[in-house]
């Protein structure tokens, strides 16, 4: 109850840019929960099982590589046994790269809308301040000559609420979608490097740079 009477306090003094930058409050916590639910459902960053099937594949041990694969519940699971059974087509790097960019892209999905909050909550904060400021200098001028300048002091204190409200709004969402994209980046950087070693795997890419030897010229 006293959270909600003070909910109601700010919306008072704050009016309805108080109320807006709430919602967007909301909407950050909502897609925050949301994303480090997907993030757990989906496996990012844990990666030890894939490792070992690619450890494993890159082995030559083909099958035991299968075989860890499917102990893995992460999101690439499914793309590296889709590498591992068609190694051997023309093109198919460029079809799991295609998927590949389809799954981060939804391990993205709402950093849009986090990076519009961080950056429209200070300037909608800013702009409550302004409209404050014009409220307290208009009541200033309506008092005429009996100035009162705890007047003055009142308007301008309600008016820097809104800043404030809106850089409590923006900071948290900035460190969010900060850490969120970090852990993007480093899925994207292990999602290329598995596929790489997948479709040429360490004995593959050995044989490739290995030289021919030299035959001796016949006399």
């Amino acid at each position: 109850m006293n959270f909600l009477q003070t909910l109601g306090g700010l919306f008072a003094l704050g009016g309805p840019v108080i109320a807006v930058l709430f919602v967007m409050s909301v909407l950050t916590l909502t897609v925050t929960l949301y994303k480090i639910w997907q993030f757990a459902v989906s496996g990012v960053g844990r990666h030890r099982v894939l490792s070992d099937a690619l450890q494993l594949w890159d082995a030559g041990d083909q099958s035991a590589a299968r075989a860890r694969l499917s102990a893995s519940r992460s999101y690439l699971a499914p793309l590296l046994g889709d590498a591992m059974q068609g190694s051997e087509r023309s093109g198919i790097d460029a079809r799991l790269d295609a998927e590949a960019g389809v799954a981060l892209a939804r391990l993205e999905r709402g950093f849009r809308l986090l990076d519009t909050i961080g950056q429209i909550a200070p300037l909608l904060g800013l702009f409550g301040t302004v409209l404050g400021m014009i409220e307290a200098f208009r009541s200033l001028q309506d008092a005429g000559s009996s100035v009162d300048p705890s007047l003055l002091a009142g308007g301008i204190w309600v008016a820097l609420l809104t800043t404030a409200v809106g850089l409590a709004v923006a900071i948290p969402t900035s460190m969010v979608l900060a850490w969120l994209e970090s852990r993007t980046a480093r899925e994207r950087v292990f999602a290329d490097k598995a596929l790489r070693t997948v479709l040429v795997p360490e004995r593959l890419g050995q044989d490739a740079y290995k030289t021919p030897t030299s035959q001796p010229l016949n006399a």
